[in-house]
């Protein structure tokens, strides 16, 4: 906004702020206002028109020198100066110029003399001159004038991408990870149950915005190592569950460890088969309502004595027809 249009526009009005507002209660005003107003967010004409008028206050009254023109030119506007010729017409003097422009430019010229101005037909000092102390003039005047800068808008500050490699355990439990952008570190918390190649939000993580807009966001792709023992099936973790035959055949209580390594028992019912799943209820994904399963694996000896291969074709002979069934499976 050129200055000489700053007579007509009450600025501390716009924001709703008082004359000796602070510049933090400026800065805050601006961003009650812009998010009430901002085009991106309220798409009506008024609102842009408004957001205009807000931003253009926020330019002037949120720099010191420009706050300082506009308050003076704003007090000589209104009357708030008596001026005396200085050749003894119209009542202008520097006396009461000072009073507006004294803590800017000082009392003087430094030698004693006062401030003089040019006037047109020896009337009131012009516009021109007024201006002039702040290095421009009126429109088409000889010492130019402030262009009109359109103010810049918030602007959200770009995502970033990145990644991280988890054990097994940490995706099923869960855990604490630190990170660092741009040199500065921070922590974050993954979620338990993640899987291989899921990518999660972390809000306000991304670069900087521009122009007091918000920080983009991180989205953090996650890398899960493999488990020789464990494996994740929706919530439950599945684990093989090494049985011999008898305990197969009979029925029995296994004691294995779990994830965490703790020693944990199943039930194998009497009849069970390779394949056939057995499983303790609650110790899946924390939170998360799975279980832990037992896949049940019926081992033998890899050098059975005569003794014990004798007593393996008793079982079989034993067995009646269960031979016969599973040669026409195969």
């Amino acid at each position: 906004m050129a200055e000489n249009e700053w007579l007509n526009k009450d600025f501390y009005k716009v924001l709703g702020v008082s004359k000796d507002a602070s510049a933090a209660d400026v800065n805050k005003a601006y961003r009650k206002l812009a998010r009430q107003y901002h085009p991106d967010l309220n798409k009506s004409k008024e609102a842009e028109e408004k957001f205009k008028d807000i931003s253009e206050a926020y330019d002037v009254l949120n720099n010191k020198e420009q706050r300082q023109k506009y308050d003076a030119i704003r007090q000589f506007g209104m009357g708030g100066a008596r001026f005396a010729g200085g050749s003894g017409q119209g009542g202008f003097s520097s006396t009461g110029f000072s009073d507006i422009f004294g803590s800017m430019f000082g009392d003087g010229t430094g030698d004693g003399s006062r401030v003089r101005f040019s006037t047109s037909g020896g009337g009131q000092p012009g516009m021109d001159d007024i201006f002039s102390m702040f290095g421009g003039g009126m429109p088409g005047g000889a010492r130019g004038r402030t262009a009109y800068r359109e103010p810049q808008r918030p602007e959200r500050g770009e995502d970033r991408n990145s990644k991280i490699t988890l054990t097994f355990r940490q995706a099923v439990k869960g855990a604490t990870v630190s990170l660092s952008v741009d040199g500065r570190k921070f922590k974050t918390h993954v979620p338990a149950g993640v899987r291989d190649g899921q990518k999660i939000r972390l809000a306000g993580k991304g670069k900087p915005g521009a122009n007091g807009g918000k920080a983009g966001d991180m989205f953090l792709e996650l890398a899960v190592r493999e488990d020789p023992k464990f494996s994740l099936r929706g919530h439950d973790i599945v684990m093989a569950l090494p049985v011999s035959v008898g305990q197969a055949v009979a029925g029995a209580k296994v004691e294995a460890k779990d994830i965490d390594g703790e020693l944990v028992t199943f039930k194998v019912p009497a009849g069970s088969s390779s394949g056939s799943e057995v499983r303790i209820s609650g110790k899946g994904v924390p939170g998360r309502g799975g279980d832990l399963v037992g896949r049940i694996e019926i081992r033998v000896p890899s050098k059975p004595s005569v003794a014990l291969k004798h007593k393996a074709k008793e079982f079989d002979a034993e067995s009646g027809d269960f031979l016969d069934e599973l040669g026409r499976e195969r």
